[in-house]
Order: C-alpha cells, then sequence, then structure tokens
C-alpha cells in the first residue's frame, strides 16, 4: 500500500498550520509551527531554502490548492485517492463540499482515531492494518473501509490490553464526536448517525476544494 513516509513535521510548516500528525509532539513546545514553540524548534514557514519566501500572499489558485493538499494531508490520502473519493462525493446528492468530508470521516483509520485508540491517523492506520480493529465482530484490515450507520466497531479483544492503546485512551482528552457512541470499556463504538459538517472540527475550507476541482 503506497503512503507517504517522509517527514511529517515538513508537511505541517508547508501548510503553515498544525495537522495533528504526529499525535503528543504536536501538543508540545516541539511544535515547530505551535505559539508556544521555543526559539530552537520554531520554524512557522514553509520548509526548503526559499521557504520565507513562499509566505507572501498567493493567488486564488494556490489558495485553493493549498486547502486540497491541507485535507489531504490531514487524512493521509494519496493524490488519487483523494481525487477519486471527490469524483464520489460529486456523485452524490447534496453539496459537494461536505459529502467528501463525510467520506473522508467514515473511512475506518479515521474511526479509530476519533475513538482515540490512536494518538494520530497514521498511528490508527497501523492499527487497522495490524489487524487490531473490527467491525460488527469480523477483523478488518483495510484503513480505508467505509463504516455505516448501525455499524459497531472495536478493539479486538486480545489487542485490548496494548499498551498503545491503553495510553492513549488514559492520557489524550479528547472527546468523541456526536455521530459516534461509546461503548464499554471505551474500546467499543457505534456508528450512530452519519457525521455533519458542524460535527467536523478540521480546520478545511472545503468549498476551495471544489472550486479547485471544478476547474
Amino acid at each position: 500500500m503506497a503512503r507517504y513516509t517522509g517527514p511529517v513535521c515538513r508537511l505541517c510548516r508547508r501548510e503553515r498550520t498544525k495537522l495533528f500528525l504526529k499525535g503528543e509532539r504536536c501538543y508540545s513546545m516541539k511544535c515547530p509551527v505551535s505559539d508556544q514553540a521555543t526559539d530552537r524548534h520554531s520554524r512557522a514557514y514553509p520548509p526548503g531554502e526559499h521557504g520565507r519566501d513562499r509566505m507572501r500572499q498567493g493567488s486564488e489558485y494556490l489558495s485553493q490548492l493549498r486547502e486540497k493538499q491541507k485535507a489531504r494531508r490531514i487524512y493521509g490520502l494519496l493524490e488519487r485517492q483523494f481525487r477519486n473519493l471527490y469524483a464520489e462525493a460529486n456523485r452524490q446528492p447534496g453539496i459537494t463540499g461536505e459529502n467528501l468530508l463525510r467520506l473522508l470521516e467514515l473511512r475506518l483509520d479515521n474511526v479509530t482515531f476519533r475513538s482515540v485508540w490512536g494518538a494520530s491517523r497514521s498511528q490508527s492506520r497501523q492499527l487497522v492494518r495490524h489487524g487490531h480493529v473490527q467491525v460488527n465482530g469480523r477483523r478488518v484490515t483495510i484503513p480505508s473501509y467505509r463504516v455505516r450507520v448501525g455499524d459497531v466497531v472495536a478493539v479486538v479483544p486480545k489487542s485490548r490490553e496494548l499498551y498503545v492503546v491503553r495510553r492513549n485512551l488514559d492520557t489524550i482528552d479528547r472527546p468523541l464526536p456526536p455521530w459516534l457512541q461509546g461503548g464499554p470499556e471505551r474500546t467499543q463504538v457505534t456508528v450512530a448517525d452519519l457525521p455533519k459538517r458542524e460535527h467536523i472540527d478540521e480546520p478545511v475550507r472545503e468549498q476551495l476544494i471544489v472550486e479547485l476541482y471544478s476547474k
């Protein structure tokens, strides 16, 4: 499975905002784009030799492109995956931008992240790939698997005492979104409803993505 394997802090710097790709580090003073970063770690400008020059105001197209890249990197998708998902969202009735965010939220790796079993989406994706997550009692190892309303997503019983899972549940203060209903011992959630736009707290302006792909 193709995936990005480069330095993820570089991605946050390029978008000039926190994408929360490294779990705990993103909440610490070591985050290069954090307001609380020390002079040693502060690099709140795009990477590269001419990074500071890129901070000037860009064109309309550049704003649309950056918004698409931001959304793609937050959810950990490659370009072809993201474009195919947009095409599906565009075919569905309703507002295309909201459809796109809804499809992204319904991915199994995102549900694992929202359930606080993984500190980041990349860690959540790894938990799914290694067979630690099940849907309706059956183990699923496909991060892009799309859950449906009524599905019960849980950590596999043998994996519920994994150090990484218990540590995340005990240390991360991230509330469940309203469309997920918690279960016993917080190792199980039920998809109670489809995610609505007001339930998605990611800093994404989806209308710009629609404008970009509509050209």
